[in-house]
């Protein structure tokens, strides 16, 4: 299973926008500048989180996007489903014998519990630096 950069980069769009949460909308120019992203390629990936409802857009001079919701009722699931479709390990499961499938699904949903229960807020507040978090961000699969 392999996530395209179209589900990278929606996450680093929704994460910016979880980190300036209250503060007012964020310019895509802005995001695609602080993580050398292409602003064109952002505005593919926003149109879908916008249509989806997890993100709104404000125009204006002071214009740019923010969550439509608080970060910590988004999941890196919600935003990984829209951009990515659903989360499939492999195909024709339901072809595979009993053991394989069964594996197959107890990956599944090992990757599903992580992505459902690691909100944006939660990775919003990350850093590398922070004394409380001494093994970092730990997803065990």
């Amino acid at each position: 299973m392999k996530f395209s950069t179209k589900g990278r980069y929606g996450l680093t769009i929704m994460i910016a926008l979880g980190k300036q949460y209250g503060e007012g909308p964020l310019a895509l120019r802005q995001i695609a500048s602080d993580h050398s992203l292409s602003e064109a390629y952002l505005e593919q990936i926003v149109s879908p989180l916008r249509n989806a409802g997890l993100v709104k857009s404000v125009r204006g001079a002071y214009g740019g996007y923010m969550l439509s919701k608080a970060p910590n009722e988004i999941t890196a699931g919600d935003v990984i489903r829209v951009l990515e479709g659903p989360i499939q390990i492999v195909e024709g499961i339901e072809e595979e014998e009993p053991p394989q499938r069964e594996l197959w699904m107890r990956i599944r949903d090992a990757v599903k519990n992580v992505l459902e229960t690691a909100t944006i807020e939660d990775l919003a507040k990350h850093t590398e630096d922070d004394p409380d978090n001494n093994d970092g961000y730990m997803f065990y699969i």
